[in-house]
């Protein structure tokens, strides 16, 4: 992309923006042919612009550039679906797969089967967030934060589709010594290894204990069961937070500020 003059149309969200001089912004944006890039959005902050009021988070958009820099600048900016509002867990949850996305994606480089996966997150977080308004015939879903997480599905693809797509080897299937998954044996999964046959009851740092039930459940893609939902969240920490080489999450911290708040309440 560096070497382009100019490119698009494109399918993007903004994952990112901030003010850039008097009447600019920098975006970070997240297409579905050029992966991610920065690009400076020209007059989008003016009163009259017609970009002000659509280059915001989870706005579904079709977007041209030209540029041979690091930084691209924004021709034009259309949107190419609605934006019904985020509310609630699912906006922290959509602001969370921002985040991962700028986090542990590189710059310009492709990714269509994860912005297809992203796609689909943000849609089916707007549905939880129209139900929790009182669509007529629709019942109320979204939860409060120490209550069931109807985002929790959501998020446990996401993350998969993206640990996958960055390279990371998730083993549901198969332990490592080769042998298909028992759903009624306990597992540990060990970083770098999978699934290792709990034989005792050390704990590891490097691993989370699970059973081999939770494991059919996620690569099924099944989260209805409390108890494996809650193993495959635990999981999909641990390896997230490997991927991060231990940074921490913003949206993460912001969560269990909300939930220390809660909880005092």
């Amino acid at each position: 992309m560096s070497a382009s003059a100019g490119s698009g149309p494109d399918r993007g969200y903004v994952l990112h923006a901030y003010p850039y001089r008097e009447t600019s912004l920098i975006l970070q944006l997240w297409t579905e042919h050029h992966g991610r890039f920065a690009a400076v959005a020209k007059g989008a902050r003016r009163p009259k612009s017609a970009n002000r009021g659509i280059l915001v988070p989870f706005q579904p958009l079709s977007v041209t550039w030209f540029g041979r820099g690091e930084v691209k600048t924004l021709k034009v900016a259309e949107p190419s679906g609605p934006a019904l509002p985020l509310l609630g867990a699912a906006l922290m949850s959509a602001f969370y797969l921002n985040e991962l996305l700028l986090k542990l994606t590189h710059r310009d480089d492709p990714h269509e089967s994860l912005w297809a996966a992203y796609d689909e997150a943000i849609g089916a977080l707007r549905a939880i967030a129209r139900r929790s308004v009182g669509v007529p015939g629709l019942v109320a879903a979204e939860p409060g934060l120490s209550e069931p997480r109807v985002v929790e599905p959501v998020l446990r693809r996401f993350e998969l589709s993206l640990l996958r797509e960055l390279g990371f080897a998730v083993e549901l299937q198969r332990d490592a010594g080769g042998d298909a998954v028992d759903p009624s044996r306990a597992y540990l999964y060990v970083l770098e290894r999978g699934p290792v046959i709990a034989e005792d009851a050390l704990e590891r740092a490097d691993a989370v204990r699970l059973s081999g039930l939770t494991l059919q459940h996620l690569d099924r893609g099944l989260f209805d069961d409390p108890r494996t939902a809650a193993q495959a969240k635990t999981l999909m920490r641990m390896l997230i937070h490997h991927c991060l080489n231990g940074q921490e999450l913003a949206t993460r911290a912001l969560v269990r500020d909300l939930q220390r708040l809660e909880d005092a309440a």
